[in-house]
């Protein structure tokens, strides 16, 4: 007897349901990313019991004839590849068929669909329960597609007993919607739960060339998370090069094009997880280790550990040079030059942060408090070569002057004007929108309303205003006005951060020094571990890390750095490899012995208790404007926090 057999269609369509309908959020984003590819300017997204009960997905897109709608419900049926060949440069969100034959399979579903362009006024309704097509009838129906999913899983008990609680599920409905209505500023989005409307989004004008999309996509993100995180915004564009055995289309100028835009947090904007890292490529949310490294990366040294960063960034490149049919869910990618990407998202996410502070001062009048005009301290000319004048010269216990000379002749320090930066984006301003303000949308055939991103002006560094001294609080926290609010400055905070890149800079001047050993050490690694390290022995050997082969996996360090200090050789090896493959090949010194400086200033730096002088204050505020990341310290924490008036009206209440 054979004991293999062909499982019949039905069962086929609920085994593939398995893989693409893991819950009813990936019922929700098949149904939104088919919309989508169908060029709609309106999504309205309904569900119920957190998505168990009902989801209903309405869309004004193209549509379907009645063919198509049929057709549509086979396995492996699609209009957005022809060949094989297609799937080598997919450039829609969906491609394999299968979502609407799965779904169908493990639900009660009815599809209602009308051609955008038919000459005829009915369209075509087809009701399928457990993938059983029970009706096919005309109806009238504006042009697009709704399609109802009702009792998700009813003819799987066994998966029907996994689902989460409907406050989870509907959760993780909320979440994809979001990521779908920050891809697409330019469509409106609609989410109604349990009969009420949660949010309404209208439609942004977007311009997606040359930084254009900035100023919608902060608008759509002021909409769905309100006003209250500060952005710095990306645009940042490079040439790949092509790897030395690609094959003819990958070494095309146009293929190698790589460009990242978007916003990510203002330096001390923070979360404890990542999930508000919101990441795309070629605008599909996408989940890759590669990128979120790359990020953190970016944001080194101005994150405390345990800390991620918050972003919204868009990776666009060439769908060749991209592989989305790696998972099932396509949730995940991989990039053919895996390094260069995560090089250049890193650089990226560093200009922003560096030209955030670098940003220059526009002219225009203050809002806050007036303060009579006084002659400006002269600036610092130099970055010191060593600490400010408190540092070493006078004792912890002296006593000195008065913090804050009297009012009538209190100074301000001076905001020391900044270089125009290389890169300027017009349209990184900061609209305000309501998400729920407008009127209830419905499907229509009059195309949608796309509203312009408004402008206002844009945000200005904390240490691009003037700051005047007030006092200082414990011995530690120097207290500042500036014309939007009350600045406390930590001074150890601050003097660590001016001690560490003042230390940093001179070290990169001149060649890595290098200590040898008095006794080299062997160390043996993994195949992989050897291979990756035979490659970095020549940057390695310049940054002073004296490491050659001794055999096919055994590696003689006999050298090091003289500000490294590496007790257990092979766990030093170790942490260098992992350490290289987290920063990439560009790495220089101060990674070798970072956490060496970071102690080091720690020490040197002005403690809690420890006196300064009004000149002393000063000049350590002037010396912290001229740091390349003057708002944390080497660990990550913050030097400077800055309270609003409106914050301090609120908290007094004044406001509301």
């Amino acid at each position: 007897m054979n004991r293999i057999r062909l499982l019949p269609d039905q069962v086929a369509n609920q085994i593939a349901a398995g893989e693409v309908v893991e819950r009813p959020a990936s019922v929700v984003k098949e149904l939104v990313e088919n919309a989508l590819d169908a060029q709609a300017g309106q999504i309205h997204v309904e569900i119920q019991a957190g998505g168990r009960s009902l989801i209903r997905v309405t869309d004004d897109g193209l549509g379907m004839s009645r063919d198509d709608a049929l057709l549509s419900l086979e396995r492996h049926a699609t209009s957005k590849i022809r060949a094989a060949t297609d799937l080598a440069s997919i450039r829609t969100l969906g491609f394999r068929g299968e979502a609407l034959p799965s779904i169908a399979s493990v639900s009660r579903m009815s599809l209602t669909t009308r051609e955008r362009d038919a000459e005829a006024p009915e369209g075509t309704q087809i009701t399928i329960h457990g993938g059983k097509i029970l009706e096919v009838r005309a109806a009238g129906c504006a042009p697009g597609t709704s399609v109802e999913v009702r009792q998700l899983f009813f003819n799987l008990p066994a998966r029907r007993k996994f689902l989460r609680s409907e406050e989870t599920e509907r959760s993780h409905i909320q979440h994809y919607v979001t990521l779908a209505a920050a891809a697409y500023p330019e469509v409106g989005f609609t989410f109604t739960q349990e009969g009420r409307m949660i949010w309404q989004l209208p439609a942004v004008k977007s311009e997606r060339q040359a930084g254009g999309g900035l100023g919608a996509l902060r608008e759509r993100l002021r909409a769905l998370s309100g006003g209250e995180t500060k952005w710095v915004a990306v645009d940042h564009s490079a040439q790949l090069e092509p790897p030395a055995n690609a094959p003819d289309e990958f070494t095309d100028e146009a293929a190698g094009r790589f460009w990242v835009w978007g916003f990510i947090g203002e330096p001390g904007v923070s979360r404890a997880t990542r999930e508000e890292q919101f990441v795309f490529v070629n605008r599909r949310p996408v989940e890759n280790r590669g990128l979120n490294f790359a990020l953190l990366e970016g944001y080194h040294t101005t994150l405390m550990k345990g800390r991620y960063p918050v972003c919204c960034l868009f990776l666009e490149i060439d769908p060749g040079a991209v592989d989305v049919n790696i998972h099932p869910a396509k949730r995940e990618v991989k990039f053919h030059q895996e390094h260069a990407v995560r090089r250049e998202v890193t650089q990226a996410v560093r200009e922003a942060l560096l030209n955030f502070h670098a940003r220059p001062r526009p002219q225009v009048p203050s809002s806050g408090p007036q303060t009579t005009p006084v002659k400006p301290v002269p600036a610092v000319p130099d970055l010191p070569a060593h600490p400010p004048s408190r540092v070493e010269s006078k004792p912890a216990t002296r006593e000195f002057e008065a913090i804050a000379p009297p009012p009538q002749t209190r100074q301000a320090l001076p905001a020391e004007p900044r270089p125009q930066t290389a890169r300027t984006n017009p349209t990184n301003q900061t609209p305000s929108i309501s998400a729920a303000a407008s009127e209830k949308a419905t499907a229509t055939t009059a195309p949608a309303e796309i509203l312009p991103p408004r402008a206002v002006p844009e945000a200005v560094p904390l240490l691009n205003v003037p700051l005047r001294m007030v006092g200082v609080i414990r011995k530690l926290y120097v207290v500042l006005e500036s014309d939007r609010g009350l600045v406390l400055l930590d001074q150890h905070a601050a003097h660590e951060r001016v001690l560490f890149e003042q230390m940093l800079h001179r070290l990169e001047q001149g060649q890595a020094p290098s200590q040898r050993l008095l006794l080299p050490e062997t160390v043996e690694l993994s195949p992989r571990d050897a291979q990756f390290l035979r490659e970095q022995l020549a940057t390695l050997n310049r940054l002073g890390v004296g490491l050659s082969e001794f055999g096919e996996r055994t590696f003689l360090l006999d050298a090091l750095p003289p500000f490294v200090k590496a007790s257990d050789a092979r766990r030093f090896v170790l942490d260098l490899a992992d350490e290289l493959k987290a920063t990439g090949q560009t790495v220089n010194t101060l990674r070798l012995g970072e956490h060496t400086i970071a102690k080091t200033v720690c020490r040197h730096a002005v403690k809690a208790n420890d006196t300064l002088s009004g000149r002393e204050l000063e000049n350590l505020v002037n010396d912290l404007k001229q740091c390349q990341m003057p708002y944390t310290c080497p660990h990550g924490r913050p030097t400077l926090i800055e309270m609003s008036y409106r914050e301090l009206e609120r908290k007094f209440g004044r406001v509301q």
